[in-house]
């Protein structure tokens, strides 16, 4: 006997799931034939592949080895499929990426040019938080990453592809909206709005604060960036975002940049995927597209970044000319 590719994502689909139905539902068949494919791959395998303890499923210890076989070959034969496209001149296949919520603000712009440019390709596009995507890297969920701090307890590969330059931002009517080169240490105590726990916006907030002994009042937690922009406008606070949460800021007038020392904080955005992992040939062409196009991103803020530049050349200059004198 012979295990049948239809009865092999059968069971890759029900334990992905981890459910009969929800099995069913996604590849339009049964219940009953769910349970008979599955039936029918365990005779074969001579071992059951899944124990059920009241309502839930958990795979045995062969139904581990056969899921990561299974995916095996199931991303072994999209591949071939892309590279047989590829071949006949033409881009073929699927494209799954995950990236977290801030990188919602220029990425889909990205994949639309991308999808115009390939229309035969199908894209899925998860938008979560960090700690998601630490997940979904260890569980090779997806062929990208795009995020602003990768881990570093994974294999992966990673690639630098545009600046993400964290500003403060305060409500238009703030007392330190026209004041320029602000002290870091006026923000002590002041009410803040901070993305939640392990974001890496959060992160590099915090190591700044640390590293200049400034301590603020954490006044609200927020997880939405949209969220965030509304609660400022509110009074509720102010708060350090990615200058790309603008883009989207049809009108300014309700928020102000404000100019703080040790502001913006440089951070940089990352493509990654696992260490080893062999992409497809969709993966490997958005990844090429997306370090070409990327360099093409406006920012809705540039002349406060350009002016932040010349205060620092002239800062500078001047240091220069009173060590020479």
């Amino acid at each position: 006997m012979h295990a049948t590719l239809h009865q092999l994502k059968v069971f890759e689909t029900t334990a992905r799931l981890g459910s009969f139905t929800k099995a069913a539902e996604e590849l339009s068949i049964t219940q009953p034939t769910v349970s008979s494919q599955i039936k029918q791959l365990s005779k074969v395998v001579t071992l059951p592949l899944f124990e059920q303890i009241g309502k839930r499923l958990y795979l045995t210890d062969a139904g581990t080895e056969l899921l990561e076989t299974c995916q095996e070959i199931f991303e072994k034969l999209e591949n071939f499929e892309m590279k047989i496209a590829d071949f006949k001149g033409t881009k073929e296949g699927k494209l799954s990426l995950a990236v977290v919520s801030t990188a919602k603000y220029f990425i889909p712009r990205l994949l639309g040019y991308f999808c115009q440019e390939y229309p035969n390709i199908d894209v899925s596009l998860k938008v979560t938080n960090h700690k998601e995507i630490e997940q979904r890297m260890g569980e090779n969920a997806d062929d990208l990453y795009i995020l602003s701090q990768p881990p570093q307890n994974l294999d992966l590969f990673t690639k630098p592809f545009l600046d993400n330059p964290l500003v403060v931002l305060a409500p238009s009517n703030h007392p330190l909206v026209n004041e320029k080169n602000i002290p870091i240490k006026c923000l002590d105590g002041e009410s803040f709005i901070m993305r939640e726990k392990g974001s890496g916006t959060r992160v590099a907030v915090e190591n700044l604060f640390a590293q200049q002994n400034v301590s603020v009042r954490v006044r609200l937690d927020l997880g939405n960036n949209e969220a965030i922009k509304q609660a400022i406008v509110g009074g509720l606070g102010i708060s350090v975002l990615s200058g790309h949460t603008l883009i989207s800021q049809g009108n300014t007038d309700d928020l102000a940049i404000l100019d703080v020392e040790h502001f913006p904080i440089k951070c940089r955005w990352y493509v990654a995927h696992l260490g080893g992992k062999q992409l497809s040939v969709i993966a490997q062409t958005f990844l090429e597209y997306l370090l070409e196009e990327s360099q093409k991103i406006p920012l809705p803020f540039q002349h406060f970044l350009n002016s932040k530049k010349q205060e620092i050349s002239l800062l500078n200059n001047k240091k220069h000319f009173e060590l020479v004198n």
